[in-house]
């Protein structure tokens, strides 16, 4: 039976939680009660997925000893030493963490990592569409994946995500062809994530492994279908799609933005002052 890489799996799962953990930052400070929930609801959909590729890749590198040598470094290991899914989530450095830049990023515009600013619903909604698109298409393709559990994983997800993306669809919207307020926030919030999106389609050795052994999918091959699907919001929310050039993010490949550190201080505090403690 084949299996993902590892650093695949760590990759799909790093998106989920840091994602989850900024969907969450919502909680309590919603523009309404409901959207308030829906967020917090969303970031609990991110956070079981996560847990889910944390427990496969954990499973995956304590059986293989050359790969559990290259974690031995956690805390929060099991006392005989194996890796478990809390320590791939909070005991990793900033670097070894391979999610999405854009997923990282607070909710408002462009400001140093230690700034003070509102938080911005637009952007969090542009941000939550921008990857639901990608995931809907990514979670469909992994169905078919050579690992089974990974297909298992995505088939769960699919039905998660497909939601989001209806859901952050239908406010983008709301935002866009609203006031003039809110149209131009939404328009700001596309201006300024809209070229993160572009670490979508670059790749990288852990994605060619996974392709490599039938695990995996070429992201770059889902941009016209992402395309399509970001268009058609777009357009009903009477919003402009804008450049996507400029500086490439590679978070993926672990080098991330200043805001990444501040958000794994806040995420990571608690389990790293009592690393065995047992909830």
């Amino acid at each position: 039976m084949s299996h993902a890489p590892v650093d695949y799996l760590l990759h799909l799962a790093d998106n989920a939680l840091v994602l989850g953990q900024r969907n969450a930052e919502w909680c309590g400070h919603g523009p309404i009660l409901e959207e308030d929930l829906a967020l917090a609801n969303h970031a609990l959909d991110h956070l079981g997925q996560a847990r889910l590729l944390y427990q496969h890749a954990a499973t995956l590198i304590n059986a293989d000893a050359a790969m559990a040598k290259r974690f031995a470094h956690l805390q929060g290991a099991r006392a005989d030493g194996a890796v478990t899914e809390d320590a791939l989530a909070y005991f990793r450095t900033t670097h070894e963490f391979r999610n999405f830049t854009l997923l990282e990023l607070p909710h408002h515009g462009p400001l140093a990592g230690p700034a003070r600013a509102d938080r911005d619903f637009a952007t969090t909604t542009v941000r939550n569409v921008l990857y639901a698109a990608l995931m809907n298409l990514w979670w469909e393709r992994l169905q078919t994946s050579a690992d089974a559990q990974l297909a298992g994983i995505a088939a769960k997800s699919l039905k998660e995500v497909r939601y989001h993306l209806r859901h952050a669809g239908d406010w983008l919207i709301r935002l866009g062809d609203g006031t003039d307020d809110s149209h131009a926030r939404a328009q700001a919030a596309l201006n300024h994530l809209m070229p993160h999106t572009q670490e979508f389609w670059i790749g990288d050795e852990a994605e060619s492994a996974a392709v490599a052994n039938g695990t995996g999918v070429v992201l770059a091959e889902l941009k016209p279908a992402w395309d399509a699907l970001l268009d058609e919001v777009l357009a009903e929310a009477t919003l402009k799609r804008p450049n996507e050039s400029g500086y490439v993010t590679q978070g993926r490949c672990g080098v991330h933005s200043e805001h990444m550190g501040f958000l794994l201080a806040e995420m990571q505090s608690l389990a790293r002052e009592h690393p065995q403690a047992v909830w």
